[in-house]
């Protein structure tokens, strides 16, 4: 059996959080005589709970078959200098556990470093340049450019150049590289660090495996985990969103959109979700009468597929100049709207447009109340086979993002490095 180990600042299993995208992959890759153990910090993101490592450098468990390695770090709260040191001791502590325990459970044939953040790749460089093994370095969201796009760090500063060389260093020392967003390869072109620019980055190297959902669970829950909730039974025609309530998020956009709607009385909104902004919100509907809108607050993520699976049409409401969407998306959140068989409709114009290409779904060039509710009237008023063919197209697609399916992408990849290796 091979061994494969995942480094991820922020993975969990099922029983510490909900961010399962390297757990499935172990779970799948196991069938394929992969064992695959995934490494994280002990400190569980953004939930203010840690599992306890019993004063030790680590915590090894396992579930369902699954290694986990919990990696001892330091205490953090929201997004200042403590989660930098957070992040810097999940680094130094990769590097330290990773030989003792090699020694203990066998060495790695492969590592792949999950940029979270970068210390997590570079991390994953450092290890399999100390083991002699390759390296695949995952890009789940491209960094230093999020930065860039929120202003918080020009690319042209001493600073944003210092971060792009650490980028450009991470793409070089990788042997291969995964990115989870099918555009993300247009970025390395851009800058010209593809050797058709002269640059040193092979994109023969570059792999794209997306986001996904896991089907079999999805559906399990929708059938299991049903919500006891009036409001998701009669027939009104549900407009869903679900996710933060934060500035970022621009739910107001929803509000507004709803009382250009009062007039059709069969059309609702439904919030489900919770964020700083929930109880003003809340106010906001009070005071402007916005009675077609239902802000639901925070429900468990168990219920979320039956949500879904009970609207009309599911809102992906993001902020048009928060981020670049030319390169496309890969949300967890788009791959669940897709499996609940219901139209989608996105607040963004995406590059590499899956609503597009699987014909599930309808995106807004430019985000204002009156598209947006133009845009729901139009499904709402969709002939039933227009809909019905819609809604099938969602449901058929996401099959495409299903996680075993994903993992076969992820295995080739693995195969063709691990065949190169031992060459």
């Amino acid at each position: 059996m091979r061994r494969f180990w995942i480094f991820n600042h922020y993975a969990t299993t099922p029983k510490t959080g909900p961010l399962l995208r390297h757990y499935y992959f172990a779970e799948y890759l196991k069938e394929k005589d992969i064992e695959t153990t995934v490494f994280a910090a002990n400190e569980l993101h953004q939930t203010g709970t840690s599992v306890d490592t019993m004063g030790k450098p680590y915590l090894r468990t396992e579930e369902e078959g699954v290694p986990f390695v919990f990696v001892k770090t330091s205490k953090y709260r929201g997004n200042g200098i403590s989660r930098v040191f957070n992040m810097l001791s999940f680094f130094f502590g990769l590097l330290r556990i990773s030989k003792k325990y090699a020694r203990q459970y066998g060495k790695p044939d492969l590592i792949m470093g999950s940029s979270a953040h970068p210390l997590t790749s570079i991390a994953g460089i450092l290890v399999a340049k100390r083991l002699h093994v390759p390296v695949i370095v995952e890009v789940l969201d491209l960094w230093p450019v999020a930065i860039f796009s929120f202003g918080k760090v020009k690319m042209e500063s001493l600073v944003g150049r210092a971060l792009s060389a650490g980028e450009k260093w991470m793409y070089v020392h990788a042997d291969a590289i995964v990115f989870t967003k099918e555009g993300d390869v247009d970025h390395i072109k851009e800058m010209g660090w593809d050797t058709a620019h002269g640059g040193k980055i092979d994109l023969k190297k570059c792999h794209y495996v997306n986001n996904g959902v896991k089907l079999d669970d999805y559906y399990r829950s929708i059938q299991e985990d049903v919500l006891p909730d009036p409001d998701m039974e009669d027939d009104s025609f549900k407009v869903v969103y679900t996710g933060t309530l934060r500035p970022v998020n621009n739910v107001d956009n929803l509000l507004d959109t709803a009382k250009l709607l009062q007039d059709h009385k069969d059309i609702r909104f439904l919030i489900f979700g919770s964020g700083n902004q929930l109880e003003r919100l809340k106010k906001r509907a009070e005071d402007e009468h916005l009675y077609n809108v239902k802000l639901k607050g925070y429900v468990e993520k168990k219920y979320i597929p039956y949500i879904l699976s009970r609207s009309s049409v599911n809102i992906l409401n993001y902020s048009q100049s928060h981020y670049n969407w030319s390169r496309g998306n890969s949300s967890n959140k788009l791959f669940e709207y897709m499996a609940s068989g219901k139209p989608i409709i996105s607040t963004v114009k995406m590059g590499y447009c899956i609503l597009d290409r699987y014909q599930c779904g309808l995106s807004l060039e430019e985000c204002t109340p009156r598209a947006l509710a133009d845009m729901i009237l139009k499904i709402h008023d969709m002939p039933e086979d227009t809909y019905a063919q819609m809604a099938k197209n969602a449901r058929e697609g996401a099959k495409d993002f299903d996680f075993s399916v994903l993992t076969e992408r992820l295995y080739k990849v693995i195969e063709n490095l691990v065949d190169k290796e031992e060459v």
